[in-house]
C-alpha cells in the first residue's frame, strides 16, 4: 500500500493544488467553479495561515492527492474549506479525508476554535456522507454563523462542535 504523508501547505505547492481541486471540481463533478473564481488558491498564506486557520495537504508518490483548508472567523469560529481528495486516495483503506480531517480538527482546538462549519453542492453524496459519519450536522442557512466565509456555488450546510 502507499505511503501517505501529510503536511502544512507550503508557496511551492500552489500550482499542483489548484490543478488538483479544479480537475476534482470540473472534470470530475462538473461543478461550474473556475480559478479566477477562487482567489483564495492564489493567496493560501494570506487567506487560511494567517490568523487561527490552516491549509494542508496529503502526499502520496510525490503528488498532492488531499487538500483541506480552515479560515477562521469571529471570535472563534472555523470554516472549513477546500477538502478534496483524488478518487484514487479515497475511500477508507488509506484513510485520507480522515486523516485531513483529524489534522484540521486538532489544529482547531489548539486554537480555542468551538465550532467548524462548511459548504458543500447537493451533488457531492459521499463526501456529504462523510461530513455526517464524522459528526457534522446539516444546517439551515439562515442558522450559519455571522461572519461564515460562504461560497456561491454552496447548497448544504454543516457544523460540528468542538467540545
Amino acid at each position: 500500500m502507499p505511503e501517505v504523508t501529510y503536511r502544512s501547505y507550503a508557496k511551492a505547492d500552489e500550482d499542483a493544488v489548484l490543478a488538483h481541486i479544479l480537475a476534482i471540481q470540473q472534470g470530475e463533478f462538473a461543478v461550474p467553479v473556475t480559478a479566477e473564481e477562487q482567489p483564495d488558491l492564489r493567496a493560501v498564506a494570506e487567506v487560511y495561515q494567517s490568523g487561527p486557520g490552516g491549509f494542508w495537504v496529503a502526499e502520496m508518490d510525490g503528488r498532492i492527492v488531499g487538500t483541506i483548508g480552515l479560515i477562521g472567523f469571529g471570535t472563534s469560529e472555523g470554516a472549513l474549506r477546500k477538502m478534496f481528495v483524488a478518487a484514487e486516495a479515497r475511500g477508507r483503506e488509506l484513510g485520507v479525508a480522515a486523516g485531513l480531517l483529524d489534522i484540521l480538527v486538532g489544529h482547531a482546538r489548539a486554537k480555542d476554535i468551538r465550532g467548524i462549519t462548511l459548504g458543500t453542492v447537493e451533488k457531492l453524496h459521499a463526501a456529504r456522507r462523510f461530513y455526517e459519519k464524522n459528526g457534522f450536522v446539516l444546517v439551515d442557512p439562515d442558522a450559519l454563523p455571522q461572519g461564515f466565509p460562504r461560497m456561491p456555488v454552496d447548497t448544504h450546510f454543516y457544523r460540528v462542535e468542538l467540545a
